[in-house]
């Protein structure tokens, strides 16, 4: 048995209410507009993300991250996990991303996480999506308990959580 039933279909363009910004599957042609999104923003995504995940390194390199992209869109269409990337009208340009992935640690069935662009942190499509993003999990994914990783626990919490089975 897969993380998630054969038949879920997943959502594939998510408005956020209050906003003008919406959610869509990450791409690999997103990569031009990614890449500064997550170099503009990296030493707080770093804060974030880095320990866990060892991202965005210091390093990461526009190749790098059109791969990284790459295998995103390929595991959105196998289903494996997750990548949203978050943008404005017009998909001009990439604000945040939310991720949707298979528990890593013991406890959960899905594990959810989010960022915006530095320039959005504290403000009002934050806020926006901060408030919209649980309530769109519980909502449109088959999840039972759905851990938001950063919010309802700390990420140092969930390191020391032992491994999922």
């Amino acid at each position: 048995m897969t993380w998630l039933p054969d038949d879920f279909v997943h959502p594939v363009h998510v408005p956020v209410p209050g906003t003008t910004v919406h959610l869509r599957p990450i791409r690999e042609a997103d990569t031009a507009i990614d890449y500064p999104a997550v170099m503009g923003s990296r030493e707080r995504l770093w804060q974030i993300f880095g320990p866990a995940w060892g991202w965005p390194a210091e390093s990461m390199t526009y190749e790098g991250d059109r791969a990284d992209l790459r295998r995103h869109e390929e595991e959105i269409a196998a289903h494996q996990s997750f990548n949203y990337a978050l943008l404005d009208e017009a998909e001009t340009a990439l604000l945040g991303c939310v991720y949707v992935d298979p528990p890593e640690r013991a406890g959960a069935d899905g594990e959810i996480s989010w960022w915006v662009v530095d320039e959005l942190a504290g403000g009002d499509v934050e806020k926006a999506l901060d408030a919209f993003v649980p309530r769109w999990i519980a909502a449109a994914w088959p999840f039972r308990h759905a851990r938001h990783l950063g919010r309802d626990i700390s990420w140092a919490d969930w390191l020391a959580l032992p491994p999922a089975s």
